[in-house]
């Protein structure tokens, strides 16, 4: 408590962003907390996982509230998560010391998409087995290491109750024991190196303290979330739609979550043939490299007083953003 006393924060015009790095931490909690209570009645297999799932929204007192709320918090997480590495990103908060820091972030955003993307297929239903179908097969596109990354995933060549084992062990054990190292190491080094500053204000800027200033107005964030949790779960109660049947048609106009949307959107769009090469490989490949890009860039930016590399950034980070938010909206209204 003695060195909380002694922390400080920056306060500027961009001190709003540093909530959401919390907000995101908090809604992992939720995640947790919803998930433990979940798992007293999931059973994870072909044959009951569904029927599970069911039992706990029709039969188990606040079941559906309980399972509203993890899946909600799940989307919101996300959310947040893109939210505050955007605002690193364009605050240029991952110049020396806070490499790391950065990698770290990066990583975590990496593995919450993996806890959206193996949650999804746990209901069983129809919708979760096709998306998942998809989304396994655009992974094993992927030149000489597609096919094994397929079968590794599904547990097999097709998606069957394997995968849904699988997926349930990525889900409640490796990633959590994977998130809770990497959300360790992120916030010892947020501790380490304080909350960074934009240039234009560290020679002037206010400073309050962390506790019990900054704790409380993180924890009025909180409160607030609890409450959007709360009426999105009661107004708009997540659907369990029909058990997954392998053999029949996929739905019409079957599309993923929506953080994949602009992704299958980009692929549905690249045509079939580019310079002779396979349009959708090369489509995959582009996003490994970008999301190679987004480890390497405080190691390519490192230079404060750089403002060309700067300006190159900054209209590179708008244009990601832009794409992304444009994207994602084709994708939903488009058939």
């Amino acid at each position: 408590m003695h060195l909380a006393d002694k922390k400080e924060v920056p306060v500027h015009r961009h001190s709003i962003w540093y909530y959401f790095g919390g907000m995101t931490l908090f809604l992992f909690a939720v995640q947790v907390a919803t998930g433990i209570l979940l798992l007293l009645y999931y059973r994870p297999s072909s044959e009951n996982a569904f029927e599970s799932v069911q039992f706990i929204i029709t039969e188990v007192k606040f079941g559906w509230l309980i399972r509203s709320i993890h899946s909600w918090s799940a989307n919101l997480m996300i959310a947040t998560l893109f939210i505050h590495m955007f605002s690193v990103f364009f605050l240029r908060a991952y110049y020396p010391p806070r490499e790391i820091t950065w990698l770290s972030g990066a990583f975590l955003l990496i593995i919450v998409i993996c806890f959206g993307f193996s949650g999804y297929l746990l209901p069983w239903n129809k919708l979760a087995f096709f998306a998942t179908k998809v989304g396994t097969e655009i992974a094993g596109v992927v030149p000489i290491v597609g096919r094994p990354i397929l079968r590794f995933l599904r547990g097999g060549d097709d998606v069957t109750g394997a995968t849904l084992t699988r997926f349930f062990g990525f889900h409640v054990a490796v990633l959590p024991a994977t998130a809770t190292v990497f959300i360790a190491i992120h916030v010892a080094l947020v501790q380490l190196h304080g909350m960074h500053v934009p240039k234009k204000y560290e020679h002037n800027y206010q400073r309050m303290k962390f506790f019990p200033n900054f704790v409380l107005r993180d924890l009025i964030g909180w409160i607030l979330a609890i409450g959007v949790l709360a009426a999105l779960a009661a107004l708009f109660p997540w659907e369990l739609g029909e058990k997954a049947d392998a053999f029949a048609p996929a739905p019409a106009g079957i599309k993923p979550e929506w953080y994949f949307l602009f992704m299958f959107q980009t692929l549905k769009w690249i045509p079939a043939k580019i310079l002779g090469m396979d349009g959708e490989v090369l489509g995959i490949m582009a996003f490994n490299a970008i999301a190679l890009l987004l480890f390497i860039v405080p190691f390519i930016d490192r230079d404060p007083e750089n403002r060309r590399r700067h300006l190159i950034f900054n209209i590179c980070g708008v244009f990601a953003l832009a794409y992304m938010v444009v994207m994602t909206i084709v994708g939903y209204v488009a058939k």
